[in-house]
């Protein structure tokens, strides 16, 4: 019974794999998938993610010793019965060939790609020749998609070393698009620009808060940006509808990817849907509470996703735990919990809700024109251990960005920021905002008091219209406004030796005030 059982998930598993392979033939053919997807799918998704469970509990000699550790038994079509893996647990505990199917690593055409590091130790993952071609067709689909255009030029921005990324992204975009790899060198980019005139749809892609010293750069310089049609594509970090405006007033569209190095790159991306979503959000309080819950005040970010490719479900934690729907992946990511908050909705929901009041439905589907994907949407809020929590509330990276870009006039002069929870004389702790000037930016004491002055206004007006505990406390003690800002000429104060970091680290540690 167990090898006739071991031969029809095999036999099946590959049968799905092939058949999902179908719709990635040809950027065509994925779009006509994304904007057909139906929710009867999503059961033959869960299917394939089970299946891929019990063939990785087979054939992965890690995670079967780690399901027996576990205490787990087989049940026919039951997911939730095997344990989520995450990164202490499972990759940390087992070794890189362990963990591979049948305990070997391919060798021809596998590409190491190396995490950041931005949580910690930063870690190798391994990926296959075919696991990378499913990735780099999926990028390139999505990318028709949401750029479209018969002249598309990408700049790629991204880092081209161990992480891996930056070489993915040039792979998957040369097969709809001229691609140069310039790397995060802002002159180089500039000039490729002037090289090849306006004449050309350009994509940049990059991490946000390098597209933003891109921009900076560009005006900085005195480019012409009238003649040019730039848009971006960025990942890696989560970014504010802020920083979204501060980019779109010369970018004209900036689209975000949502991915990790744990996992795969492109699991999920902004839509023109999404993002007419998230800016509702920012003022529609009905439809908030409708969507996210009556005490839910953050602002995530919204991706649409596949789940015949990335089959995601929620922990009672509201974890995300992902599980990759393909053979083709060298090391099995089977319910693996990246440790990022989020929530699921399918289309249908979506429309259910929004459609409550015609006129918000009127504009949702003015917006779903463009793109026309009924894939499920992801609510990311990020990592759960990125905040500081301060007078009841916690605050976020994210809300510390909309607090400083959002109507900034001084917005062009910073770099980046961090944050630290420091205890001062009065035995009191309270979060400090570190922010990072522009290398070459000098100014004068009066300057920096404005800036920061500003800064600090900003971020108490942004948290108190999103957070209900801040603004409480608040109207009971106005003392809570004195969030501190200090500003820090480039490369000093926790700035120092960051340079040669891939990803911005927002928190930082704790300092004796």
């Amino acid at each position: 019974m167990t090898f006739v059982r071991q031969w029809v998930l095999r036999v099946s598993s590959f049968g799905l794999t092939w058949l999902y392979a179908i719709y990635r033939v040809h950027p065509t053919v994925w779009r006509l998938m994304a904007r057909n997807y139906r929710p009867w799918m999503a059961r033959f998704a869960r299917l394939h993610a089970w299946m891929t469970c019990q063939f990785a509990a087979i054939d992965v000699p890690a995670y079967g010793d780690f399901l027996r550790r576990n205490g787990w038994r087989f049940r026919w079509f039951d997911l939730t019965s095997y344990p989520p893996t995450d990164k202490q647990s499972y990759v940390k505990a087992y070794p890189q060939d362990q963990r591979c199917w049948h305990g070997k690593i391919e060798i021809a055409g596998s590409v190491v790609d190396e995490s950041s590091g931005s949580s910690g130790q930063p870690y190798n993952w391994i990926r296959s020749r075919r696991e990378l071609r499913t990735v780099h067709k999926n990028l390139a689909g999505y990318t028709t998609l949401v750029f479209p255009s018969k002249r598309r030029f990408v700049i790629n921005a991204y880092s081209m070393g161990a992480w891996a990324t930056g070489t993915n992204t040039g792979i998957a975009m040369a097969r709809v698009a001229m691609v140069k790899n310039t790397g995060p060198d802002l002159d180089k980019i500039i000039d490729t620009l002037r090289h090849f005139g306006p004449g050309f749809d350009y994509v940049v892609t990059a991490y946000p808060p390098f597209l933003k010293h891109l921009l900076d750069r560009m005006d900085e310089v005195g480019f012409d940006w009238a003649p040019y049609r730039l848009s971006a594509l960025v990942g890696g970090e989560g970014m504010t509808e802020a920083l979204r405006d501060y980019l779109e007033r010369r970018f004209t569209k900036v689209r975000s990817g949502y991915g990790a190095s744990d996992l795969t790159i492109g699991m999920g991306g902004e839509t023109d849907l999404t993002v007419w979503l998230r800016r509702r959000l920012r003022t529609d309080q009905r439809l908030r509470a409708a969507l996210l819950g009556p005490d839910e005040h953050r602002l995530p970010m919204i991706f649409q996703y596949n789940p015949l490719e990335t089959y995601l479900e929620t922990t009672a934690d509201n974890e995300i735990l992902c599980t990759i729907n393909t053979t083709a992946v060298l090391n099995p990511k089977v319910r693996y919990n990246i440790g990022d908050e989020g929530r699921l909705m399918p289309y249908d929901e979506l429309a259910r809700i929004v459609s409550a009041e015609p006129a918000v439905w009127q504009e949702a589907q003015r917006a779903a024109l463009g793109d026309r994907m009924q894939l499920p949407l992801l609510f990311l809020y990020g990592r759960k251990d990125s905040t500081i929590s301060y007078m009841g509330a916690n605050i976020y990276p994210q809300d510390v960005e909309n607090g400083l870009y959002r109507d900034n006039p001084h917005a062009h002069r910073i770099e980046s920021f961090c944050l630290t929870l420091e205890e001062h004389t009065d035995l009191e702790s309270r979060p400090v905002v570190h922010v990072q000037l522009r290398d070459g930016v000098e100014l004068a004491e009066a300057e920096l008091a404005e800036l920061a002055g500003v800064c600090r206004r900003g971020l108490v007006r942004y948290l108190a219209e999103v957070s209900r505990d801040f603004a409480e406390s608040l109207a009971e003690d106005p003392t809570a406004a004195d969030l501190r800002i200090r500003v820090h000429e480039h490369g000093a104060g926790p700035f120092a030796g960051t340079g040669g970091k891939i990803k911005n680290v927002y928190l930082a540690r704790s300092a004796a005030a």
